[in-house]
């Protein structure tokens, strides 16, 4: 009798761990990674790991190893779970996206906007307090020791000439969508002299305070005649030049930015001539990202072909825009941005009427042949 229930007993504490650690997907079409990470809610970087000699083009009807999040666990003291029957309220912290939220109290996007209507219209802000719905779970998976309280700090700063948006938000840790958000009134060029107030945490700070001198990003506007025209201060496009180029000195940052910037709006709805998060249209979408980091895009598709350097597709590189003759037209009326180039794929970010915001490959049969060209505004 003693032997049977000990059978038992192992058998029911074994059952606990015999969840897959992965799921298996079997790549169909139009399947990349970030979709797929998306519809699993894990991390592109989480599948790539999990399948390291997968091919770099996704192959249809091919296996992937998918990370299986919803795997059951016994708590130890390195998985802290707090249970909160009744609504609570959740600070916002620099850097902090709805999806990140959603995940640490385990519940959806939608739910979150459903409790917070303003996020739709307004998205999160520094020290914002928005409502977590009852029954959420937060969960860290840091030991019990190494937990910190993140203490946020205001900074008063001063502009120093020839300092941009740029430069000050980086040094702070922000972006400058945040740095605006919160000094609602350095919309447009910032004057030497004027006092920013900036959250954030304590230790971007203090390692702020501790530079010897600001950085500085220097950008430089060049023409058709290569004539440099400004020097350190926030550029604007010209629309009558073809062959308007940005330059800045750490390119490959700022790509990087412009592309998080633009891929953490996937999901918001396709709006005609929308600027904002309530919904963007293609060019929208572009001006939007842009703007955020002091770079002024014309506001139309067919506009903004008409700036930059045009490259081939072979030459093509993230942060470069790629244009579409779409539904048969004429004329270019579609844009995207490239956030990856990989075997002659071209991946872009842009706003779909049928999709909203989402990323698409010129190897899909639409977009291969809408393709119109690929043009450089930056360098």
């Amino acid at each position: 009798m003693n032997f049977k229930l000990v059978v038992i007993m192992l058998f029911l504490s074994l059952s606990v761990f015999s969840q897959e650690k992965y799921i298996k997907h079997t790549i169909s079409k139009g399947d990349n990674i970030t979709t797929i990470a998306k519809k699993y809610g894990v991390k592109p970087k989480a599948i790539i790991d999990a399948n390291p000699n997968a091919p770099k083009i996704l192959k249809l009807n091919s296996v992937l190893l998918i990370p299986n999040t919803n795997q059951t666990t016994v708590a130890t003291t390195n998985e802290v779970a707090v249970n909160n029957n009744t609504s609570g309220t959740h600070e916002v912290l620099a850097k902090e996206t709805l999806w990140g939220i959603s995940k640490k109290y385990n519940i959806s996007v939608e739910d979150l906007k459903k409790s917070n209507p303003l996020l739709e219209t307004e998205g999160l802000k520094i020290g914002q307090q928005i409502i977590i719905p009852s029954n959420s779970v937060a969960v860290s998976q840091k030991p019990i020791d190494d937990l910190k309280i993140v203490t946020d700090v205001e900074v008063v700063v001063e502009v120093q000439p020839k300092e941009t948006k740029y430069a000050i938000a980086k040094r702070y840790g922000l972006t400058v969508a945040e740095l605006e958000r919160q000094n609602p009134f350095i919309k447009g060029k910032l004057p030497v002299g004027y006092v920013l107030k900036i959250r954030t945490s304590k230790e971007k700070a203090d390692a702020a305070a501790a530079l010897v001198s600001p950085q500085e990003i220097k950008e430089t506007i060049t023409s058709s005649s290569e004539t440099q025209i400004a020097e350190n201060t926030p550029p604007a496009i010209q629309t009558d030049s073809t062959s308007t180029i940005i330059k800045v000195s750490n390119h490959s940052e700022l790509v990087d930015q412009l592309i998080v910037n633009a891929t953490e709006n996937i999901g918001t709805r396709y709006r005609s001539g929308g600027t904002t998060k309530a919904g963007f249209d293609c060019s929208g979408l572009m001006i939007s990202t842009f703007s955020n980091f002091d770079i002024k895009l014309p506001r139309s598709s067919i506009e903004q072909s008409r700036i930059g350097m045009k490259v081939t597709t072979d030459e093509a590189q993230k942060g470069d825009l790629i244009f579409f003759k779409t539904n048969g037209r004429r004329q270019i009326n579609h844009v995207g941005m490239v956030v990856e180039v990989v075997d002659g794929e071209i991946k872009f970010v842009h706003s779909s009427t049928h999709g909203g915001v989402m990323i698409s490959s010129t190897k899909e049969p639409y977009y291969q042949r809408a393709f119109s060209q690929v043009n450089r505004v930056l360098q």
